[in-house]
């Protein structure tokens, strides 16, 4: 039985490559060698030429969520833009909630 593909992205190429998903291997980016993230089987890549879009999947990113199916279907609210970002980390200031928890949530 095959493994399901999953998204990997590397954050300074701009890039995402979907590969099948093994926790045991390390993946690297074959423009320029650095280990890829982990981003789930429900990522949509942003282009490449939106900035900051890729700006928005870092904070996303780094701050360790991934885009995985739900029971629902999708992964849920992920913020898009910076715009989003700064309103979720604004309100994980205001309320002191976690900062990954509030960048999933509606703010």
């Amino acid at each position: 039985m095959g493994h399901a593909k999953t998204s990997y992205v590397c954050l300074p190429c701009r890039a995402s490559y979907k590969q099948p998903y093994d926790r045991e291997r390390e993946r690297r980016c074959p423009r320029c060698a650095r280990t890829l993230i982990h981003a789930g089987s429900a990522f949509a890549p942003p282009r490449r030429r939106d900035v900051s879009g890729w700006r928005a999947l870092s904070v996303v990113l780094n701050a360790g969520i991934r885009f995985h199916k739900s029971c629902c279907g999708g992964p849920g609210y992920r913020p898009r833009t910076l715009s989003e970002v700064k309103s979720g980390l604004a309100h994980a200031r205001r309320t002191g909630e976690p900062i990954a928890k509030a960048l999933v949530s509606f703010t």
